[in-house]
C-alpha cells in the first residue's frame, strides 16, 4: 500500500502493521508448469557444489530480465525517500499554514464532546492528506506498476480499492485515536507508554479482523477445489502440526500479475491462502515449496514474536515522539495553534515525528522481518523437500527484485533475503542432503 508512505499511514502502521504474516510475493509473468533443476557437478571430487549451482540459476534470467528489475527494485529505494519528504512536506503545510488548527476548531464548534471531536478531526485529516499525496499514490501504485507490467487493474478499480482502504483507515484509525487521545489527556505525564501499548493493542485487533472483514472487501476468497493441489498442501500441513481443515483461493489477479500465498489471521482467525496467479503459473513442486515456508511462519511463532519485536519498537518510537513533540511545540507550537499533545490540532506534527523515526528505522525492521523470512525459507526447505522448486520460485522474485545485491544494500533495502541467498540456501540444503 503505497499510500502507507505518507505522515498518516506511519501513525497507523503503529495500529495496523502486522494485519498478515509476511510472506512470498511474486511477479507474474508468462504461464510457467514446470522446471528443469539445475545439476551442477564442480566440485573436485564430483560432488555438488551449491555456488555453482546457484549461479547456473542465477543464468537464466536474461540480461535484458535483470536489468528491468534492478530497475524497478533501486527505483523503490528512491522511492522510499521522496515518499518520507513528501509526507513530511504535506505534515508541515498543514501545520505552517494552521489548516490542522482550523480543522480542529470546526470539530470543536460542531461538538463539545472529546471523543466526537477527535473523530471529527480526524475524518478531515485523512481526506485532506489523502487529498494532497493523491499525485504520488497514483505514481507508485498506479502508473509505475502499469510500467514495469506488475499491475492488472485499470484506473478505475484501481481507484475503487483506494476508497475502501480510505473508508477502512477512517473507521478503524478513526476509533484507534479517539482512544489514544483520550489517554494523552487523562495522563500527560505517561501518556507515551499508555499510547505505544494501545498502538500494539489497536495492531493485535486489526490482525485478528482482517481476514475476516478486511481483505474481502478486496478480494473474492473461495476454498481450493483441485484435490489434487488442495490435498498435498493439507498433507504438508497436518504432518508439520497444522490444524488446517481448507485451502483457500484469492482472485489476485484482477489486480496484480504478482504471485503470492500468506498465512493470516491471528486467534482463530487464521486462513491459509495463495493467490489465483500462483496456481495458474506454478507446478505442484512450487506450490509445494511456497506453502511450507507460509507453513513455516505458523510453526516458528512467527506472529506472537513480531508483535513482540515492532511493539518494543513502538515503544522507543512512542518515547522518541515525547521527546521530540515537547520541544518541537514547545518553539513553534503557538505558531501553528497547537496548545499540547492532548490537542488533536498536533496529529500532523505527530505523524511527522513518528515518520522520522520509523524512517531511520527502516533498516531494523527489514533486518526483522528479513530475518524471520530467512527461518521460514530454512522450514518451508526441510517441510517440502522442495530445494530445485525454491530455486525457481525465487528466480520470480527475480522479475521485479533486484536478485543479487550487495551486502550493504540488502541490509538496508530487503525485507526479504535476496534470490541470491535464498537459491544458494535452497543449494546448500540440496548439497547436504545428495550425501
Amino acid at each position: 500500500m503505497n499510500v502507507f508512505r505518507t505522515g498518516v499511514r506511519v501513525l497507523v502502521v503503529a495500529l495496523m502493521a502486522t494485519v498478515a504474516l509476511p510472506g512470498f510475493v511474486l511477479a507474474g509473468g508468462p504461464s510457467q508448469t514446470s522446471f528443469q533443476p539445475v545439476t551442477a557437478q564442480a566440485g573436485p571430487s564430483g560432488t555438488f557444489d551449491a555456488v555453482a549451482a546457484t549461479e547456473a540459476y542465477l543464468a537464466k534470467v536474461t540480461a535484458e530480465q535483470r536489468a528491468r528489475s534492478d530497475a524497478y527494485f533501486e527505483g523503490g529505494y528512491w522511492l522510499q525517500l521522496w515518499g518520507f519528504l513528501y509526507g513530511a512536506t504535506v505534515a508541515l503545510l498543514m501545520l505552517a499554514t494552521r489548516l490542522s488548527a482550523r480543522m480542529r476548531d470546526l470539530a470543536v464548534r460542531t461538538t463539545r464532546i472529546a471523543s466526537l471531536q477527535t473523530a471529527l478531526y480526524w475524518f478531515q485529516y485523512l481526506l485532506a492528506t489523502a487529498i494532497l499525496s493523491f499525485p504520488l499514490t497514483v505514481y507508485t501504485g498506479f502508473i509505475r506498476e502499469h510500467k514495469y507490467r506488475l499491475a492488472t487493474q485499470s484506473f478505475g478499480p484501481w481507484l475503487g480499492d483506494q476508497a475502501k482502504g480510505l473508508l477502512v483507515g477512517a473507521i478503524l484509525g478513526g476509533l484507534a485515536l479517539v482512544a489514544i487521545y483520550a489517554v494523552f489527556r487523562r495522563a500527560p505525564r505517561t501518556w507515551w507508554l499508555w499510547g505505544a501499548g494501545l498502538s500494539v493493542f489497536f495492531a493485535v485487533i486489526a490482525m485478528g479482523v482482517s481476514p475476516v472483514f478486511i481483505e474481502p472487501l478486496f478480494n473474492t476468497y473461495t476454498p481450493l477445489k483441485d484435490e489434487s493441489i488442495r490435498g498435498p498442501i493439507l498433507r504438508l500441513a497436518r504432518a508439520n502440526g497444522i490444524p488446517a481443515a481448507d485451502v483457500f483461493v484469492v482472485d489476485a489477479s484482477k489486480q496484480t500479475t504478482r504471485v503470492s500465498a500468506n498465512v493470516a489471521g491471528f486467534l482463530g482467525t487464521q486462513r491459509i491462502a495463495l493467490n489465483d496467479n500462483l496456481l495458474k503459473r506454478c507446478s505442484l513442486a512450487e506450490i509445494e515449496s511456497v506453502m511450507g515456508h507460509e507453513m513455516g511462519h505458523y510453526v516458528l511463532n512467527h506472529v506472537y514474536k513480531g508483535i513482540v519485536e515492532f511493539g518494543v519498537l513502538i515503544v522507543i518510537g512512542f518515547a522518541f515522539l515525547r521527546w521530540s513533540f515537547d520541544r518541537v511545540s514547545a518553539r513553534w507550537g503557538s505558531r501553528w495553534g497547537i496548545a499540547g499533545i492532548a490537542d488533536v490540532a498536533g496529529l500532523p506534527l505527530i505523524a511527522l515525528l513518528l515518520s522520522v523515526f520509523f524512517f531511520a528505522m527502516t533498516p531494523v525492521t527489514n533486518t526483522m522481518i528479513r530475518t524471520q523470512e530467512a527461518e521460514a525459507d530454512i522450514f518451508g526447505l526441510n517441510a517440502a523437500r522442495q530445494p530445485d522448486a525454491e530455486a525457481e520460485v525465487d528466480l520470480m522474485l527475480g522479475e521485479y527484485r533486484k536478485l543479487k545485491p550487495g551486502p550493504l544494500e540488502e541490509v538496508l533495502f530487503f525485507d526479504h533475503p535476496s534470490g541470491y541467498r535464498r537459491i544458494l540456501m535452497a543449494m546448500r540444503w540440496k548439497a547436504e542432503n545428495l550425501r
